[in-house]
């Protein structure tokens, strides 16, 4: 066994201990004194052993991808790779979600009283909704918004309005929307691994996005829609600050911009972001990142201006959301074990994979840091390694900012997904890829048949 592999496997190990730690304790909190608001400890989720519709395909896909996946990562054309990456991600969310059935697992997910489609009939003269949004955050207040719609700006909410004005409404096309826009995220990390730090580290990265134990939360979940979105905001700043030619750069760094100002407005913590299209500004070309700047804030301040236009004012709502979020579960689950447990979260969502992927991420900064040092550019400055590493660094920073404030106390397995996408292409440093893959396929083949998850 080389040292490279033993250390990963000491990092994976690490992370099952810390894991294991967050399950012993965070039953005995709960059976104490129920603070924990999570009914199998660190996820949110009960013990619910099952099989479903989706079983035999998940089973499917998940051999094909361990089997397949490396060799022809390796050999298919690029554009033909990021087409079969959207198809496996579909197919592998859909095939889980379906575990719990059509109605449990897709049509009724986003439908619950905490849900988006609750208020679809409030949304009926949408300037009159968004100049009164501010007034049913809190708890207390006169007909109070369901958990999921004061929890997040209007823009999450309109989209779903929206859906059903041209006809798309109900549970079921609801759900096929945020399964199919999520499953282009793992596009869109492609997208920009490739432009930042080589096609050949994106190839060994695809597979791993493909098949992540993330897809148990993105099927079906709103959040897999915001962190597809907030992933093509970081793959446009990518390809602004490596194209060569100056026009489809600007055009890439204002819809960067535009796509930057909807996901502040669909998600507050998703600010956060800004670390990772700064982190991208600085891996570009020095040259370019100044010339297309100006675009990028250009397209940034379009979403913003509109909704302040509209009536609704952001600073002040995120104010009314902090306030109602102590009135609620966030005010009575303890930060303490929260500001860990959350983390073992994140090892559910990831994967052993992309623990071991970081451990090799950390090692190549290491290894490397007098070149970082210098100004990338075809010259010298980081190689396609750390400027990979660098790039999942930037996630972890963001991850670690949400995870510090204290407003993400628990289901953080749910709503730290568009961050999550960022830390799998880490798994682009694993040699032996397929006994990772089979690793991260067995991890979400277990969660999705021995726990019933919920938000």
């Amino acid at each position: 066994m080389n040292r490279d592999l033993l250390r990963d496997l000491y990092a994976a190990g690490t992370a099952v201990l810390l894991v294991v730690a967050a399950a012993l304790a965070g039953t005995a909190i709960e059976r104490t004194d129920g603070t924990l608001r999570v009914g199998r400890p660190p996820l949110y989720a009960n013990w619910v052993p099952h099989l479903g519709p989706g079983t035999p395909a998940a089973l499917a896909v998940a051999v094909a991808v361990v089997a397949y996946g490396p060799s022809l990562a390796a050999r298919l054309p690029w554009r033909a790779l990021l087409l079969s990456a959207w198809g496996t991600a579909m197919a592998w969310t859909w095939s889980l979600a379906l575990i719990d059935g059509w109605h449990r697992g897709i049509a009724r997910r986003l439908t619950t009283r905490y849900e988006y489609l609750q208020v679809i009939d409030r949304f009926h003269d949408i300037p009159g909704t968004l100049r009164d949004f501010t007034r049913h955050i809190l708890l207390h207040s006169p007909g109070h918004w369901p958990p999921h719609v004061a929890g997040h700006p209007p823009a999450a909410s309109l989209t779903f309005v929206l859906l059903d004005r041209v006809g798309l409404g109900g549970g079921g096309w609801a759900g096929a929307w945020c399964i199919t826009v999520g499953a282009t995220a793992c596009v869109a990390v492609l997208v920009t691994v490739r432009a930042l730090a080589g096609e050949g580290l994106a190839r060994r990265a695809a597979p791993f996005l493909a098949l992540t134990p993330a897809a148990v939360w993105m099927g079906t979940s709103a959040d897999g829609y915001f962190a597809a979105v907030a992933a093509w905001t970081v793959a446009l700043s990518a390809l602004a600050v490596t194209s060569r030619a100056g026009r489809r750069g600007r055009a890439a760094a204002f819809g960067s911009g535009l796509l930057l100002g909807l996901t502040c407005y669909l998600s507050y913590g998703l600010t956060l972001f800004a670390l990772l299209v700064a982190a991208v500004l600085l891996l570009g070309r020095k040259r370019n990142a100044g010339r297309v700047l100006p675009f990028l804030l250009l397209g940034l301040v379009v979403v913003p201006t509109a909704f302040t236009l509209a009536g609704f004012h952001w600073w002040d709502a995120y104010h009314l959301l902090v306030e109602r979020y102590y009135q609620g579960a966030g005010g009575i689950r303890p930060y303490g074990y929260w500001v860990w447990a959350n983390l073992a979260c994140t090892v559910f969502v990831v994967g052993l994979a992309t623990v071991a992927g970081l451990r090799g991420a950390a090692g190549t900064l290491v290894r490397q840091r007098d070149r970082l040092r210098t100004r990338p550019g075809p010259a010298g400055g980081p190689s396609a390694e750390a400027r990979l590493a660098l790039l999942v660094s930037a996630a972890v920073l963001a991850l670690l900012a949400a995870d510090l404030s204290g407003m993400s106390k628990a289901e953080t397995e749910r709503i730290w997904l568009p961050f999550a996408m960022w830390l799998l292409p880490a798994c682009a440093f694993l040699s032996g890829p397929r006994g990772w893959l089979a690793a991260q396929a067995v991890l979400a083949l277990l969660l999705n048949h021995l726990l019933l998850t919920a938000w």
